[in-house]
């Protein structure tokens, strides 16, 4: 063999070798990426974000004026020695309950947002202080007025003045943290002072009673005091403020919420702009789409919010209707009744945005501009009189019915309009397990008007043709509408 032949053979026996090297090394390349990844995903430690974020983070203390009643004195015999010394210092004001006052301090927690001195916390920490005194982390203290507050988020936002630039922290983006994620908690747990407590995100979009929550759950330690205080992000940002916990004891046993960020600086910006808040209003009672109820007409999916009602109001202005199912508001598809509240609470008074609604089986789209939900939450239903007839029972569905007349009307403290009034449930019925109870008025069936037994038998021969399983009614209770759907099937 010559040697250029020997040289030849020796490259082809190396190829293999170095792809087995080359896929050894990518293999390795690979795992130390892992690695890394798991490392930078379970930090070391803390100190220096807690370092980076401590200095904008403050203790709250106020305090309030408050009257307590005192009651009589202990009982003396007459002449005793210590008679005067009681009725002097111990009573001052005269025998009998008096009315005294005294001074209540409450800790909370809070944050600089700018430079200029505006701080958040919770509506609660400062709710009804008469003076208000935040301490920074290096111990120095400032006197706070109040700003604005809204009780419905729990926010407050304060004003502290002074000589220098303020250490702040900024607002980060609630919706991109996940399940998982770590955060920081900082505050003021128990009046003890400057504490950092971490955690990760245990859940998101949790509500506890209020109409525009949106809560971040964790695990890192809340408790007393932390009131008010940041939820921190790994990147220095504020993703909620710690609001509550739920504990057996008054502790933290490792579930706190705090209001997601993008809640609250929708609301600090409205407070710090008009000194309250300003939320949009389209007008309309809803409630949420079931899957008997998306069955009944005709939508392919339990999703959205159902209209129940549309009184004097921008969607009324727009042209909905009841019946309507709410898909889309402004951009922004629609789940559910709360997430259509929480939208529409953060739009913009007056702005004029596009609702996609779901009307006799297919979608169109209305326009409408918004009002402001703080003037118009006593807004009336318009309501119709046409003349009702003659009254007849009717038993069907369940229901024994009969039209509405002026003397039921007026019986029931039911406003003009019509309908028919349910006299008799059967409580094996379908419709007693709905709720469904003698009182209420049917109003409508298959979203269209009934004013007798013949009427709700046409919607029940209609729907059961179009091949529907059940019918969707529309029932008012003291005035207060909600949907039903009740099965068709014998």
């Amino acid at each position: 063999m010559t040697s250029q032949a020997m040289t030849l053979s020796a490259r082809t026996d190396a190829a293999p070798l170095r792809a087995l090297w080359a896929l050894i090394l990518g293999l390795a390349l690979v795992m130390a990426q892992g690695i890394s990844a798991q490392a930078r995903g379970v930090p070391e430690s803390f100190a220096d974000l807690a370092e980076q974020v401590s200095p904008a983070v403050v203790n709250i203390t106020t305090s309030t004026t408050v009257a307590v009643s005192t009651g009589p004195g202990p009982q003396l015999p007459e002449g005793s020695p210590f008679e005067d010394f009681f009725r002097d210092f111990m009573n001052p004001e005269g025998e009998g309950n008096q009315q005294r006052q005294r001074r209540s301090q409450a800790l909370g927690s809070g944050f600089v947002i700018s430079e200029d001195g505006y701080i958040v916390t919770n509506n609660h920490v400062i709710e009804k202080a008469d003076e208000i005194e935040v301490e920074f982390f290096s111990g120095k203290t400032l006197e706070a007025k109040v700003i604005g507050t809204d009780p419905n988020t729990d926010i407050a936002l304060l004003k502290v003045e002074s000589d220098t630039p303020l250490p702040f922290v900024p607002f980060g983006n609630s919706d991109v943290m996940r399940v998982g994620d770590w955060v920081m908690a900082v505050g003021n747990p128990l009046g003890q002072g400057f504490s950092v407590s971490a955690g990760i995100v245990s859940a998101r979009n949790r509500a506890l009673s209020g109409t525009y929550d949106d809560f971040i759950q964790t695990d890192a330690a809340i408790n007393r005091g932390n009131s008010g205080g940041p939820l921190f992000n790994m990147a220095g940002e504020v993703v909620g403020v710690n609001t509550a916990i739920l504990s057996p004891n008054g502790g933290s046993i490792g579930i706190g919420f705090s209001m997601a960020s993008n809640v609250v600086n929708n609301v600090v910006g409205q407070l710090k702009e008009f000194g309250e808040t300003r939320r949009g209003w389209l007008g309309v009672r809803i409630q949420d789409v079931t899957p008997d109820v998306a069955e009944a007409i005709g939508l392919e999916e339990a999703r959205g919010a159902l209209v129940t009602d549309v009184p004097e109001g921008p969607a009324a202005e727009g042209g909905m209707q009841s019946g309507d199912v709410i898909l889309s508001f402004d951009g922004v598809d629609v789940a559910d009744t709360r997430e259509l509240v929480r939208i529409v609470g953060s739009s913009p008074v007056g702005k004029a945005v596009r609702v996609v609604v779901f009307r006799d089986g297919g979608t169109q789209t209305l326009k409408v501009t918004l009002g402001r939900r703080e003037t118009a939450e006593g807004a009336v239903p318009a309501v119709a009189s046409p003349a009702p007839e003659a009254p007849v029972e009717k038993q069907m569905l369940g229901l024994t019915l009969t039209p509405l007349t002026d003397e039921m009307r007026e019986q029931l403290e039911l406003g003009a309009g019509d309908g028919l009034v349910v006299t008799n449930v059967d409580e094996m019925s379908e419709a007693y397990e709905k709720g469904l109870r003698a009182g209420d008025v049917i109003t409508e069936a298959g979203q269209q008007k009934v004013t007798s037994a013949d009427d709700l038998e046409a919607r029940i021969t209609e729907a059961k043709e179009a091949g529907r399983k059940s019918l969707l009614l529309l029932i008012r209770r003291q005035g207060a509408p909600r949907f039903v759907a009740l099965s068709l099937e014998e």
